[in-house]
Formats: structure tokens, C-alpha cells, sequence
């Protein structure tokens, strides 16, 4: 299992940039299902259309110092020519809010950012550094919730490694320039689907769903996801449950969660029809950070789950049942379903060097596969 798992994350990895509607995201999807039909399942690539964001200029000019980055996708964007002002801490007065945040989200920083995007005319733009928890030399990018409803002025977000000059040039008050120059193409994004038929088809189903979409490579934030729900749809399909178990594999979890969004508006009743759904979220098999976090729908999920937790994995960290979970899971929540999900801590969130196999703990991926192969086949029936 073990061998299989690092094969799957070192191939995931391998492909590239996982952003949605990419040609990398694409040819992924076709990967993927290869993956599932030699397992013996049927395949349904389920496509939809939506605008991606076509990447143009995106770059920070001072009097001594040009910087690249990536957009926020869910900001507007500028002309040609930028904006150009004075730099000050978000929520200052100035044209230019600068602020070191975190792709992990929460804290004070983030917080002023959201106020600024909320209150119209406080920035003409603003400049989001990567937070020097993180290695230089690239953004670890902040999620796009907002992708269909774009919120605030441009935002750039940029690398650490000129932090200190940035820093500096914001305390003098300096002018810079900002351009977010980017264009919206049609795209087509495609989630993938299979089922192990049960025995018995009046049963309610299970839903094994997982993310397959990323702002980079990815390999500890959703290879392992993948991995170990090829491990699961493996397990059923030698072994046939009691029940239906629908496994999903969805794209634009970066961009809102627009591929489940799109899975579930087609499947009107599934979200509480469901006997169960299993989420495989984020960074469970992280090797940097990597604190796994168990979230459930219910105290009576929990139990059922705790039964399969055996010593294949540390003990995880457990949310208090029936609380709002973070990752895909949240839209289960938010429509009254019943759900186990397992999300993680990762020290490369979101950050181009999360690749295979520095970022990957591969023991823990082997041991949560088991955990969940054990768990699935219970809600199932199996």
C-alpha cells in the first residue's frame, strides 16, 4: 500500500500546476480516471464551464525594486498601467495597503485585510506579502472564496524575499506602482466520478469525495487526498459493500469549491440523502506541520468513526462534533448532511515547495489509508 500511495503523490506531483481549467488541471483529470478505470469502475468526467483567470502582468514597482506575484483571484484587477500611490499598512490612508499575511487565514493581519476589501475607497490596490513563516522564493497563495462574486480593490501577492525592502519603502511612505493586468477566458472544468454498485441499491449511499485541485503541485495538500481515495475505491471494489459508495474527485476547490459546488446543484437531495460522507481534505499527510484534525458531523459519526482508529496513525486532533469544519466538508455542513472529514496543519500551505518527497510523510498516508479503508467499509456495510 505503502509503495502505491508514493507512487500516486510522486505522479500528482509530477504533472505540475494544479490550478483549475489549466492544461495540467485537464490532463490530471484524464490521469486520474486511467487510475480509477483499472480498478474495474466505470468513469463519468463530469464537465462544467466557467472563466478562468488568464494571467497577464502582476508585479510591484518602487524607485528601486520590481517584484512579481500572483493576483488574488477573487479581487478586481487593473489596466494596463496600474495604479500607482503611496504605500501604507492596510487600513492606513494610503493609496497602497501592504500587509504580510498567511495562506492559512485568521489572525489580526487577515483580519484588516477583509475590512479593506469590505470598505469601498479605503486602497486603490493592495500588496499581500507571504509571511516569513515560509520559504522564500515563492507565494503561498490565499484560497479565491469569493471567485464568483470578485470583492475589493486589485490585491498582489507577492513573495517574502523582499519583505525588508518592502517594509521599509512602506515606512518612508514611498510611491509605487501596482499592476494586476489579467483577463477572464472560458474554461471547462471537469470533476471525476465512479461508484461501487452495493448489494442492496434501496440502501442510502456513501459519498467518498476529495479535492484534486490546487494553486501549485501540490503533493502533501492533496496528493495524499487522491491517494488514499484510490486506496478506499480499491478496497470496495474488491469487496462489495451493502450500500452504494459514490466516489468524487472534484475540481476548483481553490476557486470557492466551484467544482462540488457544481457536483452537489445536480444532485439536489445527496447532501442529506447520504448515509455518510468522507471527506479527504488538506495536508493530512504533510511532513512539515502536518497536525491531521478529525471533524464530524455529529457525536454519533464520531463514535462510529473512533471504532476504526487504530494504531496505524498518531493520535489525531478531533474538533468539537457539530461544529463548522474547515475545507470541502463545510459545504456538507452548511446543507444539514452527515460526514466524518480529516484535514491537516502543513508548514507549505498553499507554497510551490510543498513537492514529493520532502513535503510527503508517507507512514501516515499508509496508516490514515487503512483508517479509512476500515471506516468506509463500515458505513457501507462492507
Amino acid at each position: 500500500m505503502k509503495d502505491r500511495i508514493a507512487d500516486i503523490i510522486a505522479e500528482y506531483d509530477a504533472q505540475g500546476i494544479h490550478r483549475t481549467g489549466t492544461d495540467v488541471d485537464i490532463a490530471s483529470a484524464a490521469w486520474l480516471a486511467e487510475r480509477v478505470e483499472a480498478l474495474g469502475l466505470e468513469v463519468k468526467r463530469d464537465r462544467f464551464d466557467f472563466e478562468r483567470v488568464d494571467l497577464g502582468v502582476n508585479r510591484i514597482e518602487t524607485a528601486g525594486l520590481a517584484v512579481d506575484g500572483v493576483p488574488l483571484y477573487d479581487a478586481a484587477f487593473t489596466a494596463s498601467d496600474g495604479v500607482a500611490g503611496r504605500l501604507g499598512p492596510v487600513g492606513s490612508d494610503a493609496e497602497i495597503g501592504v500587509a504580510l499575511v498567511s495562506s492559512r487565514g485568521g489572525g489580526e493581519a487577515h483580519r484588516r485585510v477583509d475590512e479593506a476589501r469590505e470598505a469601498k475607497g479605503t486602497h486603490e490596490a493592495l500588496v499581500l506579502v507571504t509571511d516569513t513563516s515560509f520559504p522564500p522564493g515563492g507565494v503561498a497563495i490565499i484560497n479565491a472564496e469569493r471567485f464568483t462574486a470578485p470583492l475589493g480593490p486589485p490585491a498582489l501577492q507577492v513573495p517574502n524575499d523582499e519583505w525588508p525592502a518592502l517594509e521599509a519603502a512602506m515606512e518612508r511612505g514611498e510611491r509605487a506602482r501596482v499592476t494586476v493586468d489579467n483577463r477572464y477566458v472560458p474554461a471547462e472544468g471537469i470533476n471525476i466520478h465512479g461508484c461501487v454498485a452495493g448489494r442492496n441499491p434501496d440502501l442510502a449511499p456513501v459519498v467518498v469525495m476529495t479535492p484534486r485541485s490546487g494553486w501549485w503541485s501540490c503533493a502533501s495538500e492533496r496528493g495524499g487526498g487522491i491517494a488514499v481515495w484510490l486506496e478506499i475505491l480499491r478496497d470496495l471494489a474488491a469487496n462489495q459493500p451493502e450500500r452504494h459508495v459514490i466516489f468524487t474527485a472534484n475540481t476548483g476547490h481553490e476557486l470557492g469549491h466551484t467544482g462540488l459546488d457544481h457536483f452537489l446543484a445536480a444532485r439536489s437531495g445527496l447532501v442529506q440523502g447520504a448515509h455518510m460522507w468522507v471527506h479527504l481534505g488538506a495536508n493530512f499527510v504533510a511532513s512539515q506541520g502536518g497536525a491531521p484534525r478529525l471533524q464530524y458531523s455529529d457525536d454519533d459519526v464520531r463514535a462510529a468513526f473512533s471504532r476504526c482508529l487504530e494504531a496505524d496513525v498518531a493520535e489525531p486532533f478531533e474538533a468539537p462534533a457539530g461544529t463548522r469544519p474547515g475545507g470541502e466538508s463545510r459545504n456538507i455542513f452548511d446543507g444539514g448532511g452527515r460526514f466524518v472529514s480529516i484535514v491537516g496543519g502543513n508548514a507549505l500551505f498553499h507554497h510551490p515547495d510543498d513537492t514529493f518527497p520532502s513535503a510527503v510523510d508517507l507512514d501516515a498516508a499508509a496508516g490514515w489509508a487503512k483508517v479509512f479503508v476500515r471506516a468506509t467499509r463500515a458505513f457501507a456495510g462492507g
